[in-house]
């Protein structure tokens, strides 16, 4: 089944504890639509770059099966750019710098042959971008799925409210569950959330898994023990890549492919997390995946007599 992704495509510039770089290619849309690549065929992006953004990297995107046909390029202008300083833990960071550039004007464009795409990703921007892609449709996918941040909380609020209205699947993190809901405890956070729209919530815990939640049903992926941790950026978007990827090939979006599909999201965001920015999941195999899914059944399956 086809899926669409909207969101950003940018510069990163980023330093951890173990190392910096220089601008290297990230945002949203690049990490779902890279970890997607490997569970469907078709991969349709937009996105808006400026003209500073470099053909090698276009080419990266479509040698995964990416269509960039939806891509815009502002010759004139120049790619959304953002730095972040990641502290000790790894879980806090600090944005040392972000420059909107084509974003503050983000008009997406639809191509004709994105049309009927039966699975929607609106990645992390304004929601009033993200309710106009909905709109620009001729025809609601089969499931749409949304993510967002605490930036849109603050400062966009009835635009994101209205957006939630029109999704199926959300996913945001544990502060931003509480703070969009006003709860503290993540089931009654979630079970107000769902009551703004979307009927599935995934709250993810970064180092500590991700909760999955549809009506009154909540079903638990842990985060795999990794040896190594050298960059968490777009760790969120490469498991929501993963996850929409996953449903998408499979066409099923029932709550227990829904389990399978957190663990494939899981197992991509892990590999993300190994290597700065998309290092580590442009030269995956089926194998490395597969294996990596059996780590986390490993890591969660017990018998009780």
């Amino acid at each position: 089944m086809s899926l669409l992704t909207i969101g950003s495509v940018a510069f990163d510039a980023l330093e951890t504890p173990f190392g910096k770089t220089d601008k290297i290619i990230g945002g949203a849309a690049t990490y779902i639509t890279l970890a997607a690549s490997y569970f469907t065929q078709k991969n349709n992006l937009v996105a808006v770059v400026g003209g500073d953004f470099p053909q090698d990297m276009i080419n990266l995107l479509q040698t995964h099966g990416v269509n960039t046909d939806g891509l815009q390029i502002k010759q004139d202008e120049k790619t959304f750019f953002w730095s972040g300083k990641y502290h000790t833990d790894m879980n806090t960071r600090d944005t040392m710098d972000i420059q909107l550039n084509v974003m503050e004007h983000f008009d997406p464009v639809i191509p004709e042959a994105y049309q009927n795409c039966e699975y929607l990703m609106l990645g992390n921007t304004a929601p009033a971008i993200q309710r106009m892609v909905i709109e620009r449709l001729h025809k609601r996918p089969k499931l749409i799925m949304l993510d967002t941040m605490n930036f849109w909380m603050d400062v966009a609020w009835d635009d994101l409210i209205q957006v939630l209205g029109m999704v199926d699947v959300l996913t945001i993190n544990d502060e931003e569950a509480r703070l969009l809901s006003k709860e503290y405890s993540l089931r009654k956070a979630a079970a107000k959330i769902m009551k703004m729209g979307p009927k599935t919530l995934i709250i993810k815990k970064g180092e500590h898994g991700a909760l999955l939640f549809q009506g009154d049903r909540i079903f638990f992926a842990p985060a795999l023990p990794l040896e190594e941790v050298f960059d968490p950026t777009g760790a969120g978007d490469t498991f929501a890549g993963g996850f929409i990827g996953y449903l998408a090939s499979t066409d099923d979006t029932s709550f227990e492919n829904m389990k399978r599909a957190i663990i494939y999201g899981s197992a991509m965001a892990s590999f993300c997390v190994e290597k700065f920015g998309t290092e580590r999941i442009v030269n995956l195999t089926e194998q490395d995946v597969n294996n990596r899914v059996l780590e986390f059944v490993k890591l969660a399956s017990f018998e009780i007599h």
